[in-house]
């Protein structure tokens, strides 16, 4: 049972009938500073039953459930991005919003690709909302350019300029800053003007990337790479639940969430309520 989300309060709905699929992908090669993101889905997925699904009138098992066997994450980072991409384009066919959870950040340019391939056929634009505490628009780290601090880069590659959005970003070198500046909208610090950004994008279709490092270490030390001067999780409750209800997300994630690096369990919970506020709102 620990293996599906929320299956302690939910039966898992059919691939074809489900609202929502879950995709646990437990991916960890290219974190820079502390490990641990390798235990995040499973984390997720363990924590799920410690939740009551059920709260202010709605549950976001009425639209149904789908836990997707965890991506394999052996091998190439390439391979991995393939078969990430593989099963959120299942999903979209499904006409569920797929819901990854990370793993490290990585794993949004897999997801991305699924929506970028066919709006290159189609030339419908779509946006892409991030909260993080790290820019990560290096063109490579350490010559490694399919990494965790490259990866909003690397889905500028697929968006074009003018269709990233980040909010909460407290973290970046000198070329990030001045490259940023041109090709991307960035909020620091905090999620001001959220609400004005969502109204310019009315329908466009959305992509929603959550790096939790950009919650405040005092209330979420379990990531790897911890930022102080986040968010509180109170305004990242409000943040996340604004986003999903006011926008056309189509596909999500949840990453760099690090269990090791906080024993007591209290971040794994904090980001379990975070999804779970998610599909309440997405409902």
């Amino acid at each position: 049972m620990q293996d599906k989300f929320l299956a302690s309060e939910y039966p898992q709905s059919a691939p074809e009938q489900a609202g929502f699929h879950i995709i646990p992908v437990p991916l960890e090669q290219s974190v820079s500073y502390g490990g641990g993101t390798v235990k995040g889905p499973q984390a997720l997925l363990a924590a799920s039953h410690q939740l009551e699904a059920w709260e202010c009138g709605f549950a976001p098992g009425e639209s149904g459930f789908f836990t997707a066997q965890a991506v394999d994450c052996a091998g190439p980072i390439t391979e991995t991005l393939d078969r990430i991409e593989a099963a959120v384009a299942h999903a979209i066919a499904c006409e569920a919003v797929p819901v990854v959870l990370g793993g490290e950040h990585t794993v949004t340019l897999g997801a991305l690709r699924a929506l970028a391939r066919p709006a290159e056929k189609t030339g419908e634009p779509f946006g892409v909302v991030q909260f993080d505490a790290h820019a990560d628009l290096r063109d490579d780290y350490l010559g490694v350019k399919l990494s965790h601090a490259c990866v909003l880069r690397r889905c500028w590659e697929l968006t074009g300029d003018g269709k990233i959005y980040q909010f909460g970003i407290r973290s970046g070198d000198r070329q990030e800053w001045r490259w940023g500046k041109d090709h991307v909208s960035t909020h620091r610090f905090d999620l001001d003007g959220l609400e004005e950004t969502l109204d310019r994008l009315g329908d466009t279709p959305l992509y929603f990337t959550l790096d939790l490092d950009v919650l405040d270490p005092s209330v979420f030390p379990g990531t790897g790479t911890p930022e102080p001067g986040g968010v509180s999780f109170d305004a990242l409750r409000k943040a996340v639940t604004l986003v999903c209800e006011k926008a056309n997300v189509i596909a999500c994630d949840v990453n760099e969430l690090s269990p090791p690096c906080d024993q007591s369990g209290v971040s794994t919970m904090a980001a379990c309520k975070i999804v779970r506020e998610m599909l309440l709102a997405l409902k």
